[in-house]
């Protein structure tokens, strides 16, 4: 509303302001024109531009109009409206408008402005909007690009923002930034005569806000001479002026805090600084002990973004002083500590700032290396603050790389702790008075940050030229993680590496699981087909060869960890299986286990007895393989005491799988993909033992799950700094909480006996009581209860120890089941056809059934199991189609699964269950019968005639009979149980796909529609057939008729759940009435449509038994026992059997204007509609009502003509006919024969009696009830089928029938005339 009589008043402002003249050429405009103004207020941003522009089109066809002049009104009225967003569109029109049209004297705009907003005589009722106007008008001139160009126009508009500066309540500093704004934009020539209008000569105004010193910054670059002349020289930086300039500087911080963007006064002071060669002093003075002195967040993130800016204009001595210097140690602490808190990160920022710098200096790679250098050098006790895998690095140049490179290696080496810019948070420092941190400790975490950066850097050499560094960084860590040297030898250059530090234990698992990590970076697809596309090797077999040249080195290199004899035979046997494999490179399985056999003996130097071991068995696995693809055709001969191959690489896939690799998890898939032809049912039990949740302990026992992540975390608890005071205090309480509830009866013995020992508690009969104990007992005593206390101290921390070991094993497994699934998935997708795919289904729905969902790895096992399923198991086109023998034990196992369907407790688990019993009815449907069926199967099939019907049944292994049975026993139980598992959209899925099951099971569902059974179940059996009779394939599995039988009982049974149909009820038995009727109307749809011969006697007279009861309430408008839904449905019925809907007569309120009405009956009047005593009076049906004659007279004579044009209506004769069952007759004579509909024939057939006409009326029933009922006309057609489709004559219809609708179609037309 505020928006409307915003708009409202704005045009009878600019109305009342144009001339007469020009008032009449504005009553000729159109509507569009005006409604242009109110979309260029709108909020939406599209809608502003269309208008925008609309307005300037139309304006450029008439320039010299009175529409310039209304629009120049307009849009200045719309700089002072109220609505924040209305302002500024107004104001971008203008500045649109002004810049299209140059002749238009931007003084003069301004003039109006000026008139429009009179500066000089506010009130408070006219203060913002004069101001507010004022500012956006002289926005408006700048923004259109002419106002730099009108020196006269510009000097006003100064005056304007400098008179609008003295307002600062309710303008803040917006007029002094428009100011430099505008100001930045003017010429050089013509600062020489703005100069002294615009600037003041007094330091004190310039030092006095942010605004102030930019103007003079913005002053000095643009007129230097001129402020020399007038201000003389002047240094900003001198001791007097920087403290005010350190507070200038705080003020600008805090006005762009919501736009966290660096302030332009602050980049301003930094190059003036540097023109000045006075750098070194402002970094000093001003930002490090002025700027950071107090500690507020806007101001340090202000000289984080200068530092980030600054760093394209400093030279190599100024970087150093910038990031060596106290604000970068800071900027690190910032970006340590926000990672654990929730604070602004600052990271995001300094990224783009530095990928900025390096884009725009690829021509000095010495100066990109500087500051990389130092921006890795600021450390937290060692650990660089910046992330490993900070994506900067891409973008330095070739040269950068190398030597970031270097650097990263020579740091590794020789670490330079005192070359750090390192810090300490606040918690590590009160941990460290506490307790000292172990010496090294800096230097372990700087090595395994430098690890881990080296290998995130592989990912951004993707070139060919970077191979040479990914090789050198490969030998790096292939030789310090798995290698020491003995003497060096310029051959191996990783020989001549001399460290300050040696390097522990601990450092070279840190280097060898980076190493890992930079194997699976270089073993990625994308990798591996470039290496082939180019005929080279893949980086894994090169690392090994790189491992066997130095292994015979062993004059200058030795291994951490020698081989023995039987490692190295392992080791030398491999590399000959290799070279086999190599010759065979052309097969995709030959690949497959040649990356096997990489990787494993890759981890012989890691793990070399467990290698070993699986080094041998793969090698004699893939060489039963390969002499099995070379002998197929024979017989082969097998060894009954050695298990098969395929199920000692099973073995081995599930122990690597227990290693918590990426790498050996995809090389496992990999390998399992070409090796699922060959699995046996002994195999795929040793997955499934390890997936099915039920067997999962005798899983341990096979597989031992490893964490190695969780070791090292275990090892490295120093690297977290949690040791806050708060966590502490947290930890205290908790330990209380649980040794409080932890107290049990046998501790409280104990201590009572305690006390009893030392005579601490007092006893009746003891002649000691009040004797008190001396201090060597109080000494004992105090003893015995420290040691009892420490005892169970040491006791509750056991049981917390094993309840979260217990915690960590689960995870594990449940891990460790997670990567197994997906040798299952592979199973399942690569060979949909396998017959072992059947014995899948069980165990997978197991692990549905039990999976409890709360932590997140059973989320995880329980998401993954239903995606195999769901996605790969049922939805795939394929499935296994060869089902023999095996066709009894199939067909149990879809009993079983239907049966576990419904008695889930959960329908979600019940879907899983339900449809892994469709998948198995469509393996045995597409499973062909085998050559020597069983006699008894013969016989079914031959009698069945559901087979016979069904060409595809009979030479497929699907029982239907016995399937049939199982379906009919869960729809039973889904239509008799309270509380069923089992849904309708299951049961719809079965029939869409199974049509022949839907026939035999249409007759239960029948069968629940009434009875005995609950009002819940009956709803259920209605909505179910309602569906499934929409089904398209099911009406050609019956014939015409069986389906007119099934459409009659149908029909009778929903005749006998409307025998008490609108009487009081419950809302089951309501929703069973309101189901029963829609499903009564889909099959007198159908009926009708179809032409079919169905008997509606028992029906019609159901419903009309109900006809009064519901025309009572729908006269009465109270639906107290029947819902407006049930009033619809009901009357829908009645529709198709001939009757119609009465209609609510209103009441007349001239005819009793005495008599007030009851406030129980009387209905509130609604708003903006007209009085009934302000509305046109029906006179035809007053006449009618005021005649009244006899339903006699009435159905005899017609009305007398009103001489009015009407539209003829269309007797709708032939659904009339069919539904009551005759075709249109003479005259209505009544008959007691039942009512049937034709059914379509080629000849004429015999017309069944007439029952519409039949239906009793008593005389005393109003006029109003006479119309209910549509009776048949008295015409016959003769020599035509009632299906004929050729035209036919319209029937007149009686007064009864067209009387209400000739009146009701006159208030429709009146209405579309009002």
């Amino acid at each position: 509303m505020a928006e409307v009589e915003e708009q409202e008043l704005a045009e009878r402002m600019s109305w009342e302001e144009v001339t007469e003249a020009d008032r009449r050429g504005l009553l000729e405009h159109s509507r569009e024109f005006l409604d242009l103004f109110w979309d260029i207020a709108k909020e939406e941003q599209q809608t502003r531009l269309e208008a925008t522009e609309k307005l300037l089109e139309y304006l450029r066809a008439r320039p010299e109009g009175s529409e310039m002049k209304y629009a120049l009104k307009r849009l200045i009225t719309g700089l002072g409206m109220m609505r924040e967003h209305a302002r500024p569109c107004y104001s971008l029109a203008l500045a649109q408008l002004l810049q299209c049209f140059e002749d238009i004297s931007l003084l003069s705009i301004l003039q109006q402005i000026q008139e429009k907003y009179k500066l000089d005589s506010l009130t408070k009722a006219t203060m913002r909007p004069s101001l507010f106007g004022n500012l956006f008008g002289v926005l408006a001139l700048f923004q259109s690009g002419r106002l730099v160009k009108d020196l006269d126009a510009l000097l006003e508009c100064v005056k304007v923002l400098q008179a609008l500066a003295q307002h600062h309540n309710h303008l803040q500093e917006q007029p002094r930034r428009a100011l430099v704004d505008i100001l930045s934009e003017v010429p050089d020539n013509l600062w020489q005569g703005l100069l002294p209008k615009v600037l003041s000569t007094d330091l004190d105004v310039i030092l006095s806000s942010p605004e102030h010193l930019e103007l003079f910054l913005l002053a000095r670059k643009k007129a230097p001479a001129k402020l020399q002349k007038l201000m003389g020289s002047v240094n900003l930086f001198s001791n007097e002026y920087i403290p005010r300039l350190v507070e200038v500087l705080r003020r600008a911080a805090a006005s762009m805090k919501k736009e966290q963007k660096l302030p332009p006064v602050t980049l301003g002071m930094l190059r003036l600084a540097l023109e000045e060669d006075k750098f070194p002093q402002f970094w000093k003075q001003v930002v490090e002990q002025g700027l950071l002195q107090k500690q507020l967040w806007p101001v340090n993130y202000m000289c984080f973004r200068l530092l980030g800016t600054a760093l394209p204009l400093l030279s190599k001595e100024q970087l150093q002083l910038v990031l060596r210097g106290d604000l970068a140690r800071l900027m690190g602490e910032h970006m340590v500590t926000s990672q654990i808190q929730n604070k602004f990160k600052f990271l995001p920022e300094l990224t783009k700032l530095v990928v900025t710098f390096l884009e725009g200096s690829q021509d000095d790679p010495e100066k990109q290396l500087a500051v990389l250098v130092d921006l890795t050098s600021i450390t937290n006790q060692g650990l660089p603050a910046i992330p490993t895998f900070w994506h900067v690095v891409r973008f330095l140049s070739p040269q950068a790389f190398q030597g970031y490179v270097a650097w990263l290696q020579e740091m590794f080496i020789q670490p330079k702790l005192d070359s750090l810019l390192d810090f300490s948070t606040g918690v590590q420092k009160k941990a460290q008075k506490a307790a000292p941190s172990m010496p090294g400790r800096a230097v372990f975490r700087l090595r395994k940050w430098i690890i881990h950066r080296l290998v995130s850097m592989i990912d951004h050499m993707v070139q060919e030229k970077d191979e040479a560094l990914i090789n050198q960084l490969a030998r790096f860590c292939l030789f310090h993680s798995f290698f020491k040297t003995k003497k060096p030898v310029a051959q191996i250059p990783e020989t001549k590496h001399q460290f300050s530090v040696p390097l522990e234990a601990r450092d070279r698992e840190i280097i060898s699981d980076g190493f890992f990590s930079l194997l699976q970076a270089l073993s990625s697809p994308v990798r591996e087909a470039a290496a082939q596309a180019l005929g080279g090797q893949l980086w894994t077999h090169r690392l090994l060869q790189l491992a066997n040249t130095l292994l015979n080195h062993s004059r200058n290199v030795t291994p951490v960890t020698p081989f023995t004899t039987q490692q190295r035979e392992a080791w030398d046997q491999m590399l000959q299986t290799l070279k086999e494999l190599e010759a065979r490179s052309s097969e995709a399985k030959a690949t497959a286990f040649q990356h096997l056999l990489l990787l494993v003996g890759i981890n012989l130097f890691k793990s070399p007895a467990e290698s070993c071991d699986l080094l041998g068995d793969i090698q004699a696995c893939i060489k039963k393989s390969m002499e099995e693809t070379a002998q197929r055709p024979r017989a082969k001969k097998t060894n009954s005491e050695e298990p098969p191959w395929v199920e000692v690489m099973v073995e081995i896939l599930l122990t690597l799988l227990s290693k918590p690799s990426h790498l050996m998890r995809r090389v496992a898939r990999n390998v399992f993909g070409h090796i699922c032809s060959h699995l046996t049912h002994r195999a795929l039990e040793l997955i499934l033992v390890v997936v099915n949740p039920e067997s999962s302990q005798d899983a341990e026992d096979n597989v031992v799950v490893t964490d190695d992540a969780a070791e090292e975390q275990d090892k490295d608890k120093d690297d977290e700094d949690k040791n806050s005071d708060s966590e502490d205090e947290e930890e205290e309480d908790e330990s209380e909480e649980e040794r409080d509830k932890d107290v049990d009866p046998g501790f409280r013995e104990q201590l009572m006996e305690v006390l009893r020992a030392g005579k601490a508690l007092g006893e009746g009969d003891s002649e000691d009581d009040g004797e008190e104990l001396d201090d060597e007992a109080m000494m004992a005593l105090d003893k015995n209860l420290a040691s009892l206390f420490a005892e169970q101290k040491l006791r509750i921390q056991a049981r917390q120890d094993g309840k979260l070991k217990l915690q960590k094993e689960k995870a594990l497994r449940r891990d460790f089941q997670i990567r197994v699934l997906d040798l299952i998935e592979v199973l399942v997708s690569k060979h949909p056809e396998n017959a072992l795919i059947l014995e899948l289904i069980e165990p997978l729905l197991s692990i549905i059934r039990r999976s409890s969902g709360g932590s997140k790895q059973e989320r995880d096992l329980l998401h993954k199991t239903a995606r195999i399923l769901t996605e790969n198991l049922f939805r795939t086109r394929q499935c296994y189609h060869d089902v023999g023998a095996r066709a009894d034990a199939v067909h149990a196992q879809l009993e079983q699964l239907v049966q576990q369907a419904s008695r889930q407790a959960d329908s979600s688990i019940a879907f899983y269950y339900f449809n892994a019993s469709l998948y198995l009815l469509r393996v045995l449907k597409m499973s062909p019968a085998p050559k020597s069926v069983p006699k008894k199967r013969q016989k079914k099939q031959k009698a069945s005639p559901e087979n016979n019907s069904e060409g595809p049944q009979i030479t497929s292994c699907l029982d239907l009979m016995r399937v049939t049975s199982a379906y009919s026993a869960a729809l039973s139980s889904f239509l008799t149980k309270r509380n069923s598992p089992l849904t309708i959209p299951m049961f719809l899925c079965l029939f869409s796909r199974h049509p022949m099951i839907c026939k035999n099971l249409v007759p239960v569902m029948v069968q629940h529609i009434a009875g005995p059974t609950r009002p819940h179940n009956q709803v259920q059996a209605c909505q179910l057939l309602q569906k499934t009779l929409c089904i398209s394939e099911l009406k050609v599995c019956f014939e015409d008729a069986e389906w007119e039988q099934l459409i009659s009982g149908i029909v009778a049974q929903a005749a006998k759940n409307l025998q008490a149909l609108g009487t009081p009820q419950t809302k089951p038995e309501h929703q069973r009435e309101a189901s029963s009727l829609e499903l009564l109307n889909n099959v007198l749809r159908t009926i009708s449509y179809k032409k079919l011969t169905v008997d509606l006697t028992g029906l019609l007279g159901v419903l009309q038994s109900q006809q009064q009861k519901m025309t009572e309430n729908l006269q009465q408008g109270e639906h107290a026992n029947t819902s407006s839904r049930l009033q619809d449905l009901y009357w829908q019925a009645m529709k198709y059997l001939g009757a119609q809907r009465p209609k609510l007569e209103k009441d007349d309120t001239k005819k009793v204007p005495s008599i007030p009405q009851s406030p129980i009956s009387m209905k509130q009047k609604k708003k903006g509609f007209l009085p009934e005593t302000k509305k046109r009076k029906k006179r035809k049906a007053e006449d009618m009502a005021q005649e009244a004659p006899s339903p006699a007279a009435t159905a005899a004579d017609p009305p007398p003509s009103t001489g009015k044009k009407r539209k003829k209506m269309k007797a709708k004769l032939p659904a009339q006919a069919q539904v009551n069952g005759t075709p249109p007759a003479k005259s209505p004579v009544p008959s007691d024969s039942p009512a049937k509909t034709p059914k379509q024939q080629k000849q004429q057939a015999p017309k069944p009696a007439q029952v519409s006409e039949a239906i009793p009326i008593s005389p005393a029933e109003s006029v109003a009830e006479k119309p209910h009922l549509k009776p048949l006309p008295k015409k016959r057609i003769s020599g035509k089928s009632p299906l004929s489709p050729l035209p036919r004559k319209k029937a007149r219809m009686s007064l009864a029938t067209r009387g209400p609708l000739l009146f009701q179609f006159g208030a429709k037309k009146k209405k579309v005339k009002a």
